[in-house]
């Protein structure tokens, strides 16, 4: 057996039972990182000796069978951009390229005290802006099933490290879709949490009011067992809530449960492969026993461009530290203007300076009512959609991603396309809503992802939903059969 391919649920129970070992586990981990990192680059750095000592440490619990945390001895990926004390953490971008963490991440606080072992820092989209992992300083990562193709983004290099078994879960953030979007493109699970429900002390901003960390696994139970450690209020970040822990119970069926299909989602893929798939899914659901009606959220197709407004703008204002005096290292200028231009130019990508100016536009005099207070006031009205329709159903359903993984390119030198594979996602960080994606099955070889979406904090009954349904798909099986 190779203990890298296993989940983490049935990792832990395997290490409970002393069937395997936490060193045995990373250095199965490590083994395939060796192997196969060098072609998928899902890793920007590998901390080996460390995992190996933290999976020592784990063995000596085990063994002694006291003070077992939740994730002892499970080798854990985390995004570049959660501070890690004393490591490099880089966001992707040469502007941070020596940078050291002075203090850890609350969510990194929390999976160390409960056991997990650390196995390195995984690539991702610059400063986590794009949705392929190609925007990346260092080089882009490849989708596990097939190399010539993106993983998604910005967290691709954690997604393609849970679906290519270089990691047992890992931790990755969602601004716009970040998690679910790769997730799906890489036949995984992601889930976004309710906005507040992790803290994002530690986490390098990219939007504040947007940005959430959230799990990466194998299955949904191991999505949940992540989150149960990670959740939680904190007295550091001031925008958590004091929510009681997300509770799930596995579901026979889903009898008794209201599914929304939002029509809005549903037109933008009607005619295509990813349309058929996804009335594939709910059909699935039906038979599940799952009360399945079509619902309306007038204000969704407006969500990408609130998205595109109030991002930027967020943006400008957390990148505004890294100008070569606070942050990061300095080109020469003639005067300050002349210094910010040379070092933002010189250390920043494409993409980061072309949402800096996009921000700092919609933010300037003469243009703030105009784009950022209206995207505020969408935004609001986005919000009063779902609010509405959880009225009527329990949990929307909708695709994760228009289509399956792309070819690595076709979409890289053209925002605006590369922009529209969000927009399946956006809205329920718009609105802060919990999101979780499965993978349903698969389109000409290659995953194709089904969203479910819920109320604030409904994060448990989303678990069960999702657990009832991926159970039904199969989809591991089906990988099995299919690589």
């Amino acid at each position: 057996m190779d203990s890298a391919r296993l989940s983490l649920s049935d990792a832990r129970r395997a290490l409970l039972a002393k069937e395997i070992s936490a060193s045995e586990l990373t250095d199965a981990c490590l083994k395939r990182i060796t192997a196969v990192n060098p072609e998928l680059f899902a890793y920007l750095e590998v901390f080996e000796d460390e995992a190996r000592h933290a999976a020592a440490a784990a063995d000596g619990k085990l063994a002694a069978s006291s003070e077992v945390g939740p994730l002892e001895g499970i080798p854990i990926a985390v995004k570049d951009n959660l501070l890690n004390a004393g490591h490099a953490v880089t966001a992707a971008s040469k502007i941070l390229e020596r940078y050291r963490a002075a203090y850890s991440a609350t969510v990194l606080e929390k999976i160390r005290a409960a056991g997990a072992v650390i196995l390195g820092r995984t690539n991702m989209d610059e400063f986590a802006m794009g949705s392929s992992t190609e925007s990346s300083a260092f080089g882009a990562t490849k989708n596990p099933w097939d190399v010539l193709r993106v993983p998604g983004g910005s967290s691709g290099g954690s997604a393609a490290a849970v679906a290519a078994d270089l990691c047992i879960a890992a931790l990755g953030s969602d601004t716009g879709g970040s998690i679910r979007q790769p997730a799906a493109l890489c036949g995984v699970v992601g889930l976004k949490p309710t906005y507040g429900r992790v803290s994002r002390y530690g986490l390098i901003a990219m939007a504040s009011s947007l940005d959430q960390i959230g799990p990466l696994a194998k299955t949904v139970e191991d999505a949940a067992a992540l989150l149960s450690v990670i959740e939680g209020e904190d007295q550091r970040d001031s925008t958590t809530a004091s929510e009681p822990p997300t509770d799930w119970k596995r579901r026979a069926d889903l009898k008794g449960v209201r599914v929304g299909i939002p029509q809005e989602y549903q037109e933008g893929i009607a005619d295509l492969p990813m349309g058929a798939a996804i009335e594939k899914a709910v059909a699935k659901l039906r038979e599940l026993g799952a009360e399945v009606k079509e619902i309306s959220l007038p204000h969704a197709p407006y969500a990408l461009a609130v998205y595109y407004v109030l991002m930027p703008a967020e943006v400008s204002s957390n990148l505004a530290r890294f100008d070569g005096v606070r942050y990061g290292p300095r080109a020469a200028g003639e005067n300050l203007l002349e210094l910010y231009r040379q070092t933002r130019g010189a250390f920043l990508g494409d993409e980061a300076r072309r949402r800096i100016m996009l921000g700092t536009y919609a933010l300037s005099a003469g243009y703030y009512d105009a784009y950022y207070r209206k995207a505020q006031e969408a935004r609001t009205l986005v919000k009063q959609d779902y609010r509405a329709a959880f009225t009527q159903v329990d949990v929307l359903v909708a695709p994760t991603s228009p289509t399956t993984a792309w070819p690595l390119g076709e979409k890289f030198d053209d925002p605006l396309a590369m922009y529209l594979a969000d927009v399946d996602t956006v809205s329920a960080n718009v609105a802060g809503l919990p999101a979780i994606t499965i993978p349903c099955g698969l389109l000409d070889g290659l995953p194709a992802g089904l969203q479910f979406i819920g109320p604030a904090w409904s994060e448990g009954m989303l678990f069960s939903v999702a657990d009832c349904a991926e159970r039904a798909f199969e989809f591991r099986k089906l990988k099995v059969s299919s690589q």
